[in-house]
C-alpha cells in the first residue's frame, strides 16, 4: 500500500529520536509509535484516530514497552500493567474469595466498569455481566507494547473510557520463528509458574501479504496462606486469634453443644478459616491468536484476525457450613439429647411458640416431632475445602479492508464478533435443602423423607462425626454459565487536508470521521441450586438466571489543528477537538466531546491540555441483575454484644431494625467480619455523567539527547454516579447521626438481631442508585534518560504518580469519603498518595543487560471515619512505605537465543499484617492486602527464547 510504504522516510527522524529514550518504557510518553517488522512500517496512534506522525495528541500516554514486557518475563497482561502507578488493583491472581474467575483493570480507582481493554484499538468482547474485559485472554506473546490513555478517551473509544484506556498492540508483518519458555518459583519451593508460546510468521507473494499463528500455554500453581507465616492463624483487630464462629461442635442460637455434657453452653470456640485460601490462585490457560493481510490493490488491502483462549482460574475456601442460617429443627430429631431438648424448650420465644400451638409442655411437644425456628452453625469439616473452577472460552474474530481514498486519506472498515462463556462449577459446598431434608428423622438411619438417598444428619456426637454417607447427601455439585457476545461493524476515514494548512501553520489539518454499531448481549444461566437464595450454603448471594441485550449506533469525528509554526515565541501551537454522539437502546441518546491542545514555545518545551466530557451509559448487570441478599464487609455491629445495654436509644434503633427484644445484650458479632447485604441491578438507572482535564508538560530538550520528561495534572468528576452505598455509608448516618431514613436500610435477623442469617435477614439495603459522585485528582510524572557509556549504555526509567484527592459520595447524605491512603471495609482498594517505578538498566554491548526495577509504595493508615476500628492494635492502624526491588539480567547467548534470569521481591520484603477484619475478603485476605503487597516472597524466574 503506498500510504504505508511512503511514511517511512518521514516517520524515521521521529522513530531515532524515540529510540534515544530508554526502553524498558514506563516514562516514555509517545503520542505515535511505529513498529517496524520485514522492511513494513505502520503507524499505530492510541488517544486518536488521526495517524498522522507529525501531529501532537494533548492526552498523556504512558507506554509499556516490548522490552519491559521481557524483563518482566509476565505470564499473564494483568502484570504488565497492574502495577503501575495510577493503577489500582483490580481482581486479580492474588484475590480469592471474591474472584469471579477473570482479571480486570482499575485506572485511577474509579471502577473497572470505567475504563476499556483494547487490542490494536478495538474492544474485545467483555467477560462479565459489567461489560468487563479479562486480562487473562491478551494473547501476551504477540504483544508489541501497552500503550494506557490514562487522561479519559470517551470520545475516541466510547463513554466507557471514562478513566482512559489500555490498548494491546500486536506485533504486524511478523515473520519468522519465535519460542520461548519461561519457569519461575516462589524461593519457599510453591507457586511454580510455566509459560511456553510459539509464534510462526511468514510474507508472501512478494511482501504484499503477510500470515501469524501464535500459540501459548501458561500454568500458575497455587500458593496457600496456610504456607506462610503471616497467614496461618485468623486475627482479629484487637490482636486476637480469632477465625469465624461457624466452627465445631454445633451451635444451636448461639450456644455451642458439650459432648461431655451434652447440653449447650454459652462460650464457643471459633474456625481458622485463613490456611486453607489461596495467596496465589492456580491457572491453567490455552490461547491461540492469528492474523492475515493481504494488499488486493496498491491502495487496498484486506485484513483478518482472530483469537481463541481457554483458561481454568481455581479457588479455593476453607471447608463449608451452616453458616447461622435459620432451619425448622423437630425436636424429635434423633441427635438431640435431652438436656438440648430441655434448654431448646426454655428458651421464652420457643416456649411462647409451644404454648401457641397448644401443646401442654416440653414432652408433648418433642412427642409430636414440633418444629422450632433455630439458627445453626456448624463447620462441615468433615466434607473438605470448598472449590470453585471457572472455565472460560472465549472467541474473537475481525475481519476488514483499509486502503487509501487519496495520497492523503486513508478509510478502514471492519467487523468483529466475539463471545465468551464462562462456566463456574461448585464441589463440597453442601445445600440448605439437603440438610434441612436430613433433620426431619425418623431414627439415626432413617430419614422422614427418603427421597434422593436421604441419610440423617448428625450435627452432634464429638463434633467431627459426619459420616461420609451424611456428606454425600448434603452435598451437590452446583454451577452457573456466565455468555457474553459482543458485535461491532465500524467505519471510519482519517488523513490530513494535504497542502492547505491553517494560519501560520505548514502541517496540514488532520481529521478523523466515522460511524460504528455495537451490539452487546449477556446471559446467566444458572441451575436450581445456585440460583435460589440462601440454597448452596457459604455462597453468600445466590445467582438467579437472566439475561440483558443492548445494542448503540455511534458516529464520531475528530480534528488535530496546528495553527502556528516556527515563529518567534511558538515553535507549534495545535488545536485538537472530538465529538461523539451515541444512541444507546436502553438509555437514549449522548455526546462526548473533547477539546484540548498544545503549545511549543521553544523546541522541545511543551505544554498540552485537554478537557474533556463523558457520558456513561449502564450495562446489562447494573440494569437487571437480580436483587439478592449476599454479603459485605463489616467488623463491629453497633448492636451485638453488650453495646446498646443501658443505652436506651441505641436499644430502640436495634429493635426498630428487626431484633427482638429479648436479644438486646446477645446480639451475636458479624460472622467472620462478614454481615448480609441486600443488592441488585436497577432499570431505573439513568447514564453517569463524567467532566475530566489534564494539563501538563513534555520537555524533550534537544541540548540533552536522550531525555524525555512529562508531568501532568488531571482531575476527573463523575456525576450522577452509578453507585452503591459502602457500609459505613448506612452505618454512620443511622448510629451517629441518628437518621431515620439510613436507620431503614437495616434490617435484622428476626430470631437472633444479628446481620447475619439466611435470606430472612437482608441486612444491608445497597441498591444501585446515580446518586453518587466520584472524584480524583493528582499529578502523573515520567522521566526517561538513556546515557551511552564506553562499555555501552545505562538507561534510567522513572514513573510516578501523586494522587491529590480520591473522595466518594455514595447518596446526598452521606459522607464525602475520603480514600486517599486510607484501607479498611470503605475504602478498598488501597491508593497511596505516592507510587512510583523506578528502572534502570545497564547495557553491557549488545550481549549483557542487567536491569533492577524499584516500586515504591507510600505509607497508609487505617480510614478515620470508621468507628468500627476502635479496638484495633497501633500496628493494625498504619502501614509505613514499602519498597520492592527486582533484578533481571538479560544476555544473547547466541544471535538466535536469549537467557533472561530475574528475582522478583529481591530483598524478601514480608508483607504488613493488620489482621483479616478490617476490609472486605476480597482485598483483605490473609491478615493483609495481597493485591498491594506482595504475600509470596522472594521469587525466581528464568526464560528462554529463540528466534530465527
Amino acid at each position: 500500500m503506498r500510504k504505508y510504504s511512503n511514511l517511512k522516510a518521514s516517520v524515521a527522524p521521529m522513530v531515532l529520536g524515540l529510540a534515544m529514550v530508554s526502553t524498558p518504557a514506563f516514562a516514555q510518553d509517545q503520542d505515535v509509535q511505529e513498529e517496524v517488522a520485514a522492511g513494513e512500517s505502520v503507524i499505530v496512534v492510541t488517544g486518536s484516530r488521526i495517524s498522522n506522525p507529525n501531529l501532537e495528541q494533548s492526552a498523556p500516554i504512558n507506554v509499556v514497552s516490548g522490552d519491559e514486557i521481557d524483563l518482566r518475563q509476565a505470564t499473564n497482561a494483568e502484570e504488565l500493567i497492574g502495577e503501575l502507578p495510577g493503577v489500582s488493583p483490580g481482581i486479580n491472581g492474588s484475590v480469592n474469595n471474591g474472584s469471579g474467575g477473570f482479571a480486570t483493570l482499575n485506572l485511577r480507582n474509579v471502577g473497572s466498569r470505567r475504563n476499556l481493554v483494547l487490542l490494536d484499538g478495538t474492544r474485545l468482547v467483555p467477560s462479565s455481566l459489567s461489560s468487563q474485559t479479562d486480562l487473562n485472554i491478551i494473547p501476551i506473546a504477540l504483544v508489541e507494547r501497552v500503550d494506557i490513555v490514562t487522561g479519559g478517551a470517551s470520545s475516541v473509544y466510547g463513554a466507557d473510557a471514562i478513566a482512559g484506556v489500555a490498548n494491546f498492540i500486536t506485533k504486524r508483518d511478523f515473520a519468522g520463528v519465535d519460542m520461548a519458555a519461561s519457569f519461575g518459583m516462589a524461593e519457599e519451593g510453591d507457586g511454580q509458574r510455566f509459560r511456553t508460546d510459539v509464534t510462526i510468521g511468514a510474507n508472501f507473494d512478494d511482501g504484499r501479504g503477510n500470515a501469524v499463528l501464535s500459540v501459548g500455554y501458561q500454568t500458575v500453581d497455587p500458593v496457600l496462606q496456610g504456607d506462610r507465616a503471616i497467614s496461618q492463624k485468623t486475627l482479629f483487630i484487637g490482636g486476637q486469634e480469632i477465625g469465624s464462629g461457624t466452627s465445631v461442635p454445633t451451635r444451636l442460637n448461639g450456644s455451642q453443644y458439650d459432648p461431655a455434657t451434652g447440653s449447650l453452653v454459652p462460650t464457643y470456640n471459633t474456625f481458622n478459616f485463613a490456611p486453607f485460601n489461596y495467596f496465589q490462585t492456580p491457572l491453567e490457560r490455552f490461547n491461540v491468536f492469528g492474523s492475515a493481510r493481504y494488499e488486493i490493490t496498491d491502495n487496498v488491502e484486506v485484513y483478518t484476525k482472530a483469537m481463541f483462549t481457554k483458561s481454568t482460574v481455581s479457588l479455593q475456601l476453607a471447608p463449608s457450613g451452616l453458616f447461622g442460617d435459620t432451619y425448622q429443627l423437630p425436636l424429635d430429631n434423633a441427635f438431640l439429647t435431652p438436656a438440648i431438648q430441655a434448654q431448646l424448650c426454655a428458651r421464652p420465644a420457643n416456649a411462647a411458640l409451644i404454648a401457641g400451638a397448644g401443646y401442654a409442655n416440653c414432652g408433648a411437644a418433642i412427642a409430636d416431632g414440633f418444629e422450632l425456628p433455630t439458627t445453626i452453625n456448624r463447620r462441615l469439616v468433615e466434607q473438605g475445602n470448598r472449590q470453585t473452577d471457572y472455565v472460560t472460552n472465549q472467541f474473537q474474530i475481525w475481519t476488514g479492508v483499509r486502503g487509501n481514498i487519496t495520497d492523503n486519506i486513508d478509510f478502514d472498515v471492519y467487523g468483529t464478533y466475539g463471545e465468551s462463556d464462562r462456566a463456574q462449577t461448585r464441589t463440597n459446598w453442601g445445600l440448605k435443602s439437603r440438610v434441612q431434608q436430613a433433620l426431619r428423622t425418623v431414627d439415626a438411619n432413617t430419614c422422614s423423607d427418603t427421597s434422593s438417598g436421604c441419610v440423617p444428619l448428625n450435627l452432634f456426637g464429638n463434633g467431627q462425626n459426619i459420616t461420609p454417607e451424611q456428606s454425600a447427601f448434603i452435598n451437590g455439585i452446583s454451577g452457573q454459565t456466565v455468555k457474553t457476545s459482543l458485535s461491532v461493524v465500524n467505519g471510519s476515514i482519517s488523513g490530513d487536508l494535504g497542502s492547505d494548512s491553517f494560519l501560520f501553520a505548514d502541517t496540514p489539518i488532520g481529521f478523523a470521521v466515522g460511524a460504528e454499531y455495537r451490539k452487546y448481549t449477556a446471559e446467566q444461566a444458572s441451575d436450581i441450586a445456585s440460583g435460589t437464595q440462601d440454597e448452596v450454603l457459604g455462597t453468600g448471594a445466590p445467582s438467579p438466571s437472566y439475561s440483558g441485550q443492548y445494542d448503540v449506533k455511534e458516529v464520531f469525528g475528530e480534528l488535530i489543528v496546528p495553527i502556528v509554526e516556527n515563529v518567534p515565541g511558538i515553535y507549534n501551537l495545535t488545536a485538537e477537538a472530538g465529538v461523539r454522539y451515541s444512541d444507546y437502546s436502553n438509555s437514549g441518546g449522548s455526546t462526548t466531546w473533547k477539546a484540548g491542545g498544545t503549545w511549543e514555545p521553544i523546541e522541545g518545551y511543551k505544554i498540552r491540555g485537554i478537557y474533556q466530557h463523558s457520558v456513561r451509559s449502564p450495562n446489562i448487570g447494573e440494569l437487571f441483575a437480580p436483587v439478592v441478599t449476599g454479603l459485605t464487609a463489616l467488623a463491629v455491629d453497633p448492636c451485638a454484644g453488650a453495646n446498646p445495654v443501658g443505652n436506651a436509644a441505641l436499644t430502640a434503633i436495634c429493635i426498630g431494625q428487626g431484633a427482638p427484644a429479648g436479644s438486646i445484650g446477645s446480639i451475636p458479632v458479624p460472622s467472620a467480619s462478614q454481615i448480609n447485604a441486600t443488592a441488585g441491578g436497577n432499570p431505573n438507572l439513568d447514564p453517569e455523567t463524567a467532566n475530566s482535564y489534564t494539563i501538563g508538560v513534555v520537555l524533550t530538550p534537544p541540548s540533552v539527547p536522550g531525555l524525555t520528561l512529562t508531568a501532568d495534572y488531571y482531575n476527573i468528576k463523575i456525576k450522577g454516579a452509578i453507585t452503591t452505598p459502602t457500609p459505613g455509608d448506612i452505618l454512620d448516618p443511622c448510629f451517629v447521626d441518628q437518621l431515620a431514613s439510613a436507620c431503614a436500610l437495616i434490617v435484622r435477623n428476626p430470631l437472633n438481631g444479628s446481620l447475619n442469617g439466611g435470606g430472612d435477614t437482608p441486612g444491608l439495603l445497597l441498591q444501585l442508585t446515580n446518586q453518587g459522585t466520584i472524584e480524583t485528582s493528582g499529578v502523573d510524572l515520567r522521566l526517561g534518560y538513556k546515557l551511552p557509556t564506553s562499555f555501552g549504555k545505562v538507561a534510567f526509567d522513572f514513573s510516578g504518580n501523586w494522587t491529590e484527592q480520591l473522595k466518594f459520595k455514595a447518596t446526598p447524605t452521606s459522607i464525602n469519603r475520603e480514600c486517599l491512603s486510607y484501607y479498611g471495609e470503605n475504602c478498598e482498594p488501597i491508593t497511596p498518595e505516592f507510587s512510583f517505578n523506578m528502572r534502570t538498566t545497564v547495557s553491557i554491548g549488545e550481549t549483557l543487560d542487567v536491569s533492577l526495577l524499584w516500586t515504591w509504595i507510600d505509607a497508609v493508615s487505617l480510614e478515620p471515619l470508621s468507628g468500627s476500628f476502635a479496638g484495633a492494635l497501633d500496628e493494625y492502624k498504619s502501614i509505613g512505605a514499602y519498597s520492592y526491588f527486582d533484578l533481571t539480567t538479560r544476555f544473547s547467548v547466541t544471535d538466535n537465543f536469549e537467557f533472561t534470569a530475574g528475582v522478583q521481591n529481591l530483598l524478601d520484603k514480608k508483607p504488613p499484617n493488620v489482621s483479616s477484619y478490617v476490609g472486605s475478603s476480597t482485598y483483605n485476605s490473609g491478615n493483609t492486602y495481597p493485591t498491594t503487597y506482595d504475600a509470596i516472597g522472594r521469587r525466581f524466574q528464568v526464560t528462554g527464547r529463540l528466534r530465527f
